[in-house]
């Protein structure tokens, strides 16, 4: 009876691990990397703070302030150095949903690959 009752204990606390990893409601990050490849492919990085500040950033390197009729111009000087970058925004959740439609037309008008980042519903 011991040994049921200690399935049954294992197999909540499996299934507790494992609905904590999956979020259906939030966008997944897709991470630009491919099974043959030793990195991922280098990412750009828009950041747009809950005050409406843009930022921008190139693989390893500091963010640095951007106004949003300079993030086109931005994202063409990183593609000279990778054409085949991925374009990884960050958006606070209080952001309006227009400014995120700006960014992601700025990216889909120079064919650049847009991913969304999120975080986990239990991170604060």
């Amino acid at each position: 009876m011991s040994s049921m009752t200690d399935l049954i204990f294992l197999l909540l606390i499996f299934f507790m691990i494992t609905s904590t990893m999956v979020s259906p409601n939030a966008i997944k990050v897709l991470l630009p990397q491919g099974a043959e490849q030793t990195s991922a492919k280098p990412m750009a990085r828009i950041i747009i703070d809950r005050n409406l500040n843009y930022y921008g950033a190139f693989g390893k390197e500091d963010e640095m302030p951007l106004a949003i009729d300079e993030v086109a111009a931005f994202l063409l000087e990183c593609a000279q150095k990778e054409p085949e970058m991925y374009v990884a925004l960050y958006a606070d959740e209080s952001i309006p949903y227009r400014e995120i439609v700006r960014v992601l037309n700025i990216a889909n008008e120079n064919h650049f690959k847009m991913v969304l980042a999120t975080r986990r519903p239990d991170k604060n």
